[in-house]
């Protein structure tokens, strides 16, 4: 399993997180604390507190995703 803690401070970002989630072929999950949202749903993922980091988490193979995370990776 792949997690890793992110920052999306622009809508722009969260449009690309968003549309490279959607382009996985497996589940991919985004939160913080108890609250997790389906990463595939601009809606769901505008509906969160986009001023707290967030947990991405997903099972499969994405090089293209996991750069993403790691650029915007929150210490």
């Amino acid at each position: 399993m792949y997690k890793s803690r992110i920052k999306l401070s622009s809508l722009e970002k969260v449009h690309q997180f968003v549309k490279l989630a959607d382009a996985c072929d497996f589940d991919v999950n985004v939160g913080y604390d108890r609250v997790v949202i389906d990463a595939k749903s601009i809606v769901g993922v505008m509906g969160l507190d986009l001023g707290r980091t967030l947990t991405v988490s997903y099972d499969g193979e994405s090089d293209a995703l996991k750069l993403f995370c790691e650029e915007f990776v929150s210490a």
